[in-house]
């Protein structure tokens, strides 16, 4: 492999070069096909791509074995916080490390410069409430909500499902689980190339939900599918997975997991399913906005609980993706101010607490808005964000 710098011509190890990209983002990068098919790459591109994937440039000119080492060690880290291998419900995506390692590292990074500068953090006490296998799954259900100090009553109660997941969100930062939603151009890496749930993050004190945004390819309303997903993060925390998480909100496998009919069980009590007893497609409908989840969640939520037939909810699923390919998708979306956009990566509980810290200074206005903000906001702006977490 050729490093092109004006007219000379560097020689590097091709083995380095593929390893440091592939195991990093900098690998989905067009540049990087390109010089896989030509046997050169421009050194503007070469550097490029290692700030892209945050490799040390010099690392390019080194020997194979400490490049591997490098990697191992970089990947051994990322590991700490989350498995390698992609925890799938009824999906057959998979996430390669690669497409979410820089988010994997900033959200351990926040972690670990929120257990250095607040002492108040206690001990989580979600984490691995779940560990039996044999508890019925409404025991675990109510279990968890209780912990989290939510009932199913609340949710319902909540006037739109905006307001229900924001009920939720809270509810898990007030149990000091972080929650991260995904914004374009606020996160360290693009996910445009990536279709998947989210993840969990490990942390014995802080442990982190991050929820991907985007096209999860089931043809679901998003506000909906979210509430779901947060729900069966949440579970994923109380018993103890730590993973990039991809699940078919549309599925009717026969046997989606403990999770699934854990998280099922929290947002849509047997009991109360029993009262409204849906049946038909409308049925599905209306009880999906009392629920504030989607029509197909509570399709299959359904056929689980053997109300309806596994050809029924199938017929079902496939009228409701049809009606939502239909659905006019609105016109263009309004700008997000940059601090709102900061609140909502971080969460607002982690933005609370730094902003403590700061106050406190134990950490400078410059390195607040480097390491909490990527840079995003100035040191002019931070009374924006103090306003926004308010």
């Amino acid at each position: 492999m050729d490093v092109l710098l004006g007219r000379e011509s560097i020689p590097i190890d091709r083995a380095v070069f593929t390893t440091l990209l592939v195991n990093s983002v900098a690998g989905t990068y067009v540049g990087y096909e390109h010089a896989l098919e030509s046997g050169s790459i421009k050194y503007a591109v070469l550097v490029d791509l290692a700030r892209k994937g945050d490799i040390p440039f010099a690392l390019f000119f080194a020997p194979l074995p400490v490049v591997q080492e490098q990697v191992k060690l970089k990947t051994k880290k990322l590991l700490a916080g989350v498995n390698r291998e992609t925890f799938s419900i009824g999906s057959r995506s998979k996430v390669e490390l690669r497409d979410v390692e820089l988010i994997i590292e900033d959200l351990i990074r926040k972690q670990q410069l929120l257990r250095k500068h607040d002492s108040s953090l206690q001990r989580n006490r979600i984490m691995g409430l779940l560990r039996d296998h044999t508890t019925p799954i409404d025991a675990d259900a109510a279990r968890l909500m209780s912990a989290l100090g939510l009932s199913s009553d609340a949710l319902r109660a909540s006037t739109t499902k905006e307001k229900a997941l924001d009920l939720m969100i809270d509810r898990l930062e007030a149990n000091q689980v972080l929650v991260s939603r995904s914004v374009q151009h606020y996160m360290p890496q693009r996910l445009t190339h990536v279709k998947f749930s989210g993840m969990t993050i490990r942390d014995n004190k802080v442990p982190f939900i991050f929820l991907a945004g985007g096209d999860h390819g089931d043809d679901q309303e998003p506000v909906g599918r979210t509430i779901f997903t947060l729900a069966l993060m949440a579970v994923l925390v109380a018993r103890r997975i730590f993973a990039p998480m991809t699940w078919d909100g549309g599925s009717t496998e026969t046997n989606p997991g403990r999770e699934y009919d854990i998280a099922g069980a929290m947002l849509m009590p047997a009991d109360r399913m029993q009262a409204l007893r849906p049946a038909s497609l409308e049925d599905m409908k209306t009880a999906s906005n009392d629920f504030k989840v989607t029509a197909s969640a509570v399709t299959v939520r359904a056929m689980r609980l053997e109300m309806i037939s596994g050809e029924t909810a199938a017929d079902y699923l496939s009228q409701l993706r049809d009606e939502f390919r239909k659905t006019p998708t609105g016109g263009p979306r309004s700008q997000i101010h940059p601090w709102n956009a900061v609140r909502k990566y971080n969460g607002r509980e982690l933005t609370v607490r730094m902003l403590h810290a700061l106050d406190g200074g134990e950490i400078s206005q410059g390195d607040f808005c480097r390491s909490i903000c990527l840079n995003k906001l100035k040191p002019s702006s931070i009374d924006e964000l103090r306003r926004a977490v308010e």
